[in-house]
């Protein structure tokens, strides 16, 4: 017997205190121990977003358990983990989708068991930054060393895939977190939209809670202001847009959400849709958010370079966009005159850097083959002096 698809269950006053298996035993009736057991740690249960698979899992009130009909995928092994840019002071990586960038504040009292689970991307990087290290060192792979933690200073939602920057220093942290609080990062993501989106620039003030619980742009003053520049690069007939996004500023969820107020969602985003009104059908079949950081650019903390890191799409993306080519007339948005003047949709990519950037560098460290870093500038800033060290400010999502 399957599991029921997209049963939600809310855990009551009453209910708190019971074991994951006596509460879906309960909720679900018909479904022997056995069953429930094996449904829990074959990973169809998720408990606020997070995959469980401990049976004896004590509930509190006010959780939120749900039964997925298809088995959730397992998470990425830091082996698999692609390093775009190595040196002392930053590590970059591909985030894989499904991975959170980082453990939100109630999952810090996690037992380690349950950390693997489901692990955050600064939990695998460590890991793939001393493997990765020691299969260079040879023989030196079997001695035992520490894996001292990344810290983040930026952070991309659970389902884009895409570039990461971590510090690996606290002088490091501090000056990435300077830039990207200034709004000085390059930042720019492909995402495949609904319908036929023009290029534009979308400006609002988001905020938390639009008056229906989620965040969006509030129509006044109130609210943080929100850039986004938008390029159209390939239309596949008037139904979806390939598009490119250049972020201004940072704020949480403010692609997809300008993208969906502007009457062009993001195929698969089941947060934010199109306005009451405006038709903006998604049937693309897309798996996730389709949404990937494709570009990330900042000044290296110590050498003052400024480097820019590209990452290819992924392949759930690329057969997205290989389906909507085969099943709509595909046009280049460069052929209709559509992007804007002067800034023709760029073809992502990069050579990888000649010289190292920064102390230690590698600028091909993956286990796959890098992207590579290309320094694309090299003119030197001057790091923002030492000072006291202060804490950043929690990292947003995109």
């Amino acid at each position: 017997m399957k599991p029921i698809a997209g049963t939600v269950h809310h855990v009551s006053d009453s209910e708190r205190g019971q074991t994951l298996a006596a509460f879906l035993r309960t909720k679900l009736g018909d479904r022997s121990w056995s069953h429930v057991q094996k449904m829990v740690r074959t990973r169809h249960v998720m408990i606020h977003g997070n995959i469980c698979t401990d049976v004896a899992r004590r509930l509190q009130d006010g959780e939120v358990v749900k039964v997925l009909d298809i088995a959730a995928v397992a998470p990425p092994k830091a082996d698999a983990l692609r390093i775009v840019h190595l040196d002392d002071s930053v590590v970059v990586v591909e985030k894989p989708t499904g991975v959170t960038t980082t453990r939100h504040s109630e999952e810090q009292s996690w037992s380690p068991r349950r950390r693997q689970v489901q692990p955050t991307l600064d939990e695998m990087v460590p890991v793939a930054v001393a493997r990765y290290l020691a299969a260079r060192r040879g023989n030196e792979s079997k001695k035992t060393r520490r894996n001292p933690p990344v810290r983040a200073v930026h952070r991309i939602d659970r389902e884009t895939s895409g570039l990461v920057v971590f510090a690996r220093t606290v002088p490091a942290e501090r000056i990435l977190a300077d830039q990207f609080r200034a709004h000085t990062t390059h930042r720019r993501y492909r995402a495949v939209a609904v319908g036929r989106v023009q290029a534009g620039m979308m400006i609002s003030n988001l905020v938390r809670d639009r008056g229906d619980g989620k965040r969006g742009s509030s129509g006044t003053e109130d609210g943080k202001r929100a850039v986004t520049h938008v390029t159209p690069v390939e239309h596949f007939g008037d139904a979806y847009t390939l598009v490119e996004c250049r972020l201004e500023t940072g704020r949480t969820h403010q692609i997809r959400i300008h993208l969906a107020e502007s009457g062009h969602p993001v195929c698969g985003d089941r947060v934010y849709s199109a306005p009451r009104g405006v038709e903006a059908f998604d049937d693309s079949g897309a798996p996730r958010v389709a949404l990937h950081a494709a570009e990330l650019g900042f000044v290296h903390p110590v050498t003052g370079e400024d480097l820019r890191a590209v990452s290819p799409l992924p392949a759930d993306m690329q057969k997205l966009i290989a389906f909507l080519r085969s099943s709509h007339q595909s046009t280049p948005a460069a052929a209709s005159g559509e992007t804007k003047a002067g800034k023709p949709a760029g073809k992502l990519g990069g050579q990888p850097s000649e010289k190292p950037a920064g102390k230690g560098a590698d600028t091909t460290a993956s286990h796959s083959g890098a992207q590579g870093v290309t320094q694309s500038s090299r003119t030197r800033h001057r790091p923002a002096s030492k000072g006291p060290s202060r804490r950043p400010n929690r990292p947003r999502r995109k």
